[in-house]
């Protein structure tokens, strides 16, 4: 379902709200092809647009499968259309009855090439027309803005890593980011200490970097 495409473009941090890095030695790749549409439990807000429901969804999927995760890709397509172009598919995913107008599925994708730094492995992505939105989780160490200042100058990536990990005031957070090929798009977090789906913070630009750079997938 991937196939080649222009770069794209996301600055170095990915979030406006918060200082996040990368969290060292993430879990170890999962390559498959699943959908969630059936493992989200009746607590994810139906009054939510499909957008935000697919975000809430998918956040929930990764939640089951625990912390030290690495990064997920998910293809978001329309399940009315899915039901109706590729019912064999659907059936296999398990999409048996009929969904409200807009619903979307989200399919995982195959696993991230391990040692790709994130921004470009997202620049060598194009989908087919079938796909009308895409979504990351991924998991990241924060910092409170109140921290920025005490970044010692001059650390390579690495040594970054390893301060950003041994600081008091760290905090890993999961963000699930999901866009439409329209723009429009909604993110998912989810701290760690507060690791409820009651405690999920969602909204459309709590991580506007990784936002841009999943849209610019979408463009010829």
């Amino acid at each position: 379902m991937l196939e080649s495409g222009g770069p794209a473009d996301a600055g170095p941090h990915l979030c406006n709200l918060l200082m996040l890095y990368s969290v060292p030695g993430s879990g170890a790749e999962r390559g498959r092809i699943v959908t969630m549409s059936n493992t989200a439990s009746s607590g994810t807000p139906m009054a939510a647009g499909p957008l935000t429901r697919a975000a809430l969804e998918i956040d929930e999927y990764v939640s089951g499968l625990g912390w030290d995760q690495p990064a997920r890709l998910f293809a978001l397509v329309d399940t009315t259309q899915l039901r109706s172009q590729e019912p064999g598919l659907a059936e296999r995913l398990g999409l048996t009855e009929d969904a409200p107008e807009g619903t979307l599925t989200p399919i995982e994708q195959d696993e991230l090439p391990a040692g790709s730094p994130l921004d470009e492995f997202l620049g060598t992505i194009a989908w087919p027309d079938a796909v009308v939105g895409c979504a990351l989780s991924v998991e990241r160490l924060m910092l409170p803005p109140s921290a920025e200042a005490s970044v010692p100058e001059g650390l390579d990536e690495a040594r970054l890593a390893k301060w950003v990990a041994e600081h008091p005031e760290r905090q890993e957070v999961r963000m699930t980011v999901a866009v439409l090929r329209d723009g429009k798009r909604d993110s998912a977090l989810r701290l760690r200490a507060k690791d409820s789906a009651t405690e999920v913070l969602t909204g459309s630009d709590l991580v506007p970097g990784l936002a841009e750079a999943l849209t610019a997938t979408f463009e010829e």
